[in-house]
């Protein structure tokens, strides 16, 4: 039965599909033919266009149906499958293309197949946002369940319930938990049978449980082979959840390299498309601002100049992406040579040796302005962690756990922990868990959240001194 309702979802899911291509398709021909807007005296052949419709769709489905894209996504986002569209249609349009290439009669308009394609793209994802949301919505009423069981410890097993529960869209019905740790079967969990045994959990599976979720601590994982034994070939979807939170510290994500899953328990998340966008952000944005704030730079160091003896800018080094050390500019704000009888410190509030000009420049943080040519540059970014000095990173690293992850990222000029008032001295354990929250959870938007934030919090502060 489940296998019926699942062929006929996928069945319901392609047509749905072909209907929303088949949209764009003559979408696309009446505007380039049929419009006054892209209407023009190039003859065309109609009988061209009807066959390039059915080549489309043939194309179209069989590809879509080869990538997976209509099996079951309960767990996978909206993104993952927006890009699997993405990626499924460049391939068909190739496919489509190299076969209109060979029957070499058929003549189309090359503006017809680009208004197609940029048509299908966003068509085909409303197509499936539309229908997974429909799945959903049938989901929260009780309809195209699936019926599953739990295996694993306690802390996991009720982790996991608890969350399944959350998403109750995603439409998993749990009928039974079975506990590897011994936990007594006549104690509640969030509602939820528990089993005695193994044997108890196999009638749950042969009585009708197709989804199987094993939950266990990094320990016991090779207890997976002895579950997995005595569940035999029952015809069930088999998953496993490993507790991996204790060894995870950044960006943790599940590859596969030639057929063998690799965890990777710590990474930064900008490689590849990520890290040319930023820097594409930091180049236009960088640039555009350095122009800006020109005139008032050149004002700044005419007033250091005339009221201090000493160079206009400040140079020192700190540490940045990967530990990597650069020069940080910034405009000078204390007497010349302060650190010679102090040695490294941090500034505090009313510091003697800042300059009348350079305490207006630190509470109005205009001392950092010079740190747009590091962007530019490429050593630092508009928006990271703030960079450190050698000397306090070694000192932190030995006290503060996981210190010298926040230089998986290029250092920033402000940042999450900035706009939020942790800066100056402020703890810095505070400050560490906003900068990892910014890596684990960067995206281009969240660098232009915090770049808004930073005008209405970052400049004036009652931290910044």
């Amino acid at each position: 039965m489940l296998k019926r309702h699942s062929q006929f979802f996928k069945g319901l899911m392609c047509l749905h599909d072909l209907c929303f291509v088949s949209l764009a398709w003559w979408l696309a021909y009446l505007a380039r033919f049929h419009t006054d807007l892209l209407s023009a005296a190039e003859p065309y052949v109609f009988r061209h266009y009807v066959v390039a419709w059915i080549l489309i769709l043939v194309f179209w489905a069989i590809v879509f149906q080869l990538l997976g894209l209509y099996r079951p996504r309960r767990i996978s986002t909206y993104w993952a499958e927006a890009a699997d569209i993405v990626k499924g249609s460049l391939l068909a349009l190739l496919i489509f293309l190299g076969m209109i290439f060979l029957l070499r009669d058929i003549v189309l308009s090359r503006l017809v197949v680009i208004l197609f394609f940029v048509c299908s793209l966003f068509f085909l994802q409303v197509s499936h946002v539309v229908f997974r949301e429909g799945l959903r919505l049938l989901r929260r009423r009780g309809y195209n369940l699936r019926h599953t069981l739990i295996i694993g410890s306690s802390v996991q097993a009720k982790g996991l319930i608890q969350k399944l529960q959350w998403h109750r869209h995603l439409g998993f019905r749990i009928v039974g938990a079975y506990l590897t740790d011994g936990r007594p079967a006549g104690e509640a969990l969030e509602d939820v049978r528990l089993l005695k045994d193994p044997a108890e959990a196999m009638e749950i599976v042969r009585s009708g449980a197709d989804q199987v979720f094993v939950t266990l601590p990094f320990g016991e994982v090779g207890r997976l082979r002895e579950i997995r034994d005595w569940l035999g070939d029952e015809p069930i979807t088999l998953h496993f959840v490993p507790d991996l939170a204790e060894f995870v510290n950044l960006r943790g994500r599940i590859e596969e390299f030639d057929g063998l899953p690799i965890i990777s328990l710590q990474d930064s998340p900008l490689y590849g498309w990520n890290s040319l966008l930023k820097r594409v952000v930091d180049l236009s944005a960088g640039g555009i601002a350095l122009v800006l704030f020109s005139p008032l730079m050149v004002l700044i160091g005419l007033g250091i100049k005339l009221t201090s003896s000493g160079p206009v800018l400040y140079r020192q080094e700190r540490t940045g992406l990967d530990g990597k050390k650069f020069q940080l500019l910034k405009f000078r704000t204390m007497v010349e040579d302060a650190e010679k009888i102090s040695g490294p410190v941090w500034a505090s509030p009313d510091d003697p040796r800042a300059t009348s000009l350079g305490r207006l420049l630190r509470r109005t943080s205009l001392d950092e302005l010079p740190q747009l040519i590091n962007v530019i540059k490429g050593e630092m970014s508009l928006v990271g962690p703030r960079p450190e000095r050698p000397a306090f990173v070694e000192q932190f690293r030995g006290t503060v756990p996981k210190y010298l992850l926040r230089h998986k990222v290029k250092a920033g000029m402000t940042g999450w922990a900035q706009v939020n008032g942790w800066r100056g001295q402020t703890p810095l354990e505070k400050r560490l868990e906003y900068d990892l929250f910014y890596i684990e959870n960067w995206s281009l938007w969240f660098d232009l959240k915090i770049l808004a934030l930073t005008f209405f919090r970052g400049f004036l502060h009652r931290n910044a001194y």
